[in-house]
């Protein structure tokens, strides 16, 4: 079986298991696995671009998703008046006074090498920082608390929203790149994750960004939404003509409307991946990722270019992570787990096919599916197995229990056998 042959086949089951699952359970489950699939192809796609074609290690795939979240409420939200008159200036002007102490802390260190004067700008604009930061952020959380305390977004259209989302973690990546770039493979890894969790800690405790754990819900949308389609006599009619009530046809209308919005994204993600991929730029970064020795003797400025590819994969993820956000109406950074949101986004790369952008979207749709319909259709399993076990036995009440574990070791088994049969995945890299 050619590449080709294979990867249409693999497509054509992905497509078979979503309209069998509209067929068998509903079509708002299977839209809403479709959704949700292609934003996890999108981030999928920003690992595989740093993994897959540059060698970057990267687990902190969870903060630039949830910054890119972040990017939805600063830019889509409406503004908070009244917090921002209370101490909003004095919020913007703490941080212009810590970007300003750091770089004039690297100015100093780059040019004179004194380590106490270094010492001597950083303490101070730290206590400068917190003069000026501290009471403004105080008067901004007073602001109504219950609804708002927050300084609110820019109140622009939400599909500008998404490419914010990707600069805002593009200039994460940034930041993290310029310091963390020039460790080691392994050493990098861990570094990711810990910013990652520095980032997520961030936004659950400064409540005047985005209210930290009291979350912001209600956040602006790109398609209609479900009541006003109701209350359409137009679309009541004609969702009538194909025998749907109106509270269904609204529903899957939403969905539907999502689906397109993300699936336009996804493919311009795609062809400019694959533009890359086949550029003079991606055989260089292939060749970097296959030997940094004979790329360096080759005169390739090799840690610039790992921060080139670094910001741009973050920057995908960040646009996936607001696209997510959008389609769930609220910023919620609780809900970023490393479990989710790195470590299922490499399961995706390494099963689909570490390298290639197609497998990617493979491997993202597929995984997603499971680790959706794992848990019912294991529920469902174990009913049947224990149906003949007495009431209230104990083994019976061990396995139902077990149910919720599915997903972990269903996630296992999978990886365990994709390597052992395709060790590079299933639609390996040409």
């Amino acid at each position: 079986m050619t590449q080709s042959v294979k990867t249409l086949f693999l497509f054509a089951f992905v497509a078979v298991l979503i309209i069998g699952t509209g067929m068998v359970q509903s079509w708002n489950s299977a839209l809403l696995i479709l959704n949700m699939g292609l934003v996890s192809a999108v981030m999928a796609l920003g690992v595989n671009l740093q993994w897959g074609i540059a060698g970057l290690f990267n687990v902190g795939v969870m903060g630039f998703v949830a910054l890119g979240g972040l990017g939805v409420v600063l830019t889509s939200m409406p503004p908070v008046q009244e917090a921002w008159s209370a101490g909003g200036l004095r919020a913007i002007g703490a941080l212009v006074i810590i970007a300003a102490t750091v770089a004039a802390s690297a100015y100093i260190w780059r040019n004179f090498r004194k380590a106490w004067l270094v010492a001597v700008v950083l303490i101070g604009g730290l206590i400068l920082y917190r003069m000026v930061r501290d009471p403004g952020v105080a008067a901004i959380e007073a602001v109504n608390p219950a609804v708002s305390g927050y300084l609110g977004g820019l109140g622009l259209p939400v599909l500008f929203a998404w490419p914010v989302g990707g600069l805002l973690a593009a200039g994460g990546a940034w930041i993290i790149g310029k310091t963390a770039l020039g460790l080691r493979s392994d050493y990098l890894a861990i570094a990711t994750l810990g910013i990652s969790e520095i980032i997520i800690a961030i936004m659950k405790n400064e409540d005047w960004l985005a209210r930290g754990v009291k979350n912001v819900i209600g956040l602006p949308r790109p398609v209609a939404r479900e009541i006003d389609l109701q209350n359409n006599p137009g679309f009541v009619e004609a969702a009538a003509g194909y025998g749907l009530d109106a509270t269904t046809a609204s529903t899957l209308y939403v969905k539907l409307s999502y689906s397109l919005l993300f699936a336009i994204v996804l493919v311009i993600v795609l062809v400019l991946a694959q533009l890359a991929l086949k550029s003079p730029w991606g055989r260089m970064m292939r060749a970097i990722r296959d030997n940094e020795v004979s790329a360096r003797a080759m005169g390739k400025d090799v840690t610039f270019r790992h921060l080139q590819v670094f910001i741009l994969g973050s920057a995908i993820c960040g646009v996936a992570g607001a696209m997510m956000t959008t389609l769930d109406g609220q910023l919620t950074p609780s809900s970023y787990q490393p479990l989710r949101y790195t470590f299922l986004i490499w399961v995706m790369v390494i099963v689909g096919g570490s390298g290639n952008n197609m497998g990617a979207i493979l491997g993202g749709m597929i995984i997603w599916f499971l680790w959706v319909q794992v848990e019912p259709l294991g529920q469902g399993l174990m009913n049947i197995l224990t149906a003949g076990m007495a009431d209230g036995s104990a083994l019976k009440e061990h396995l139902l229990d077990s149910v919720q574990h599915m997903r972990l070791l269903t996630m296992g088994l999978i990886l365990l056998i994709v390597l052992r049969f395709s060790p590079r995945g299933l639609l390996p890299e040409k």
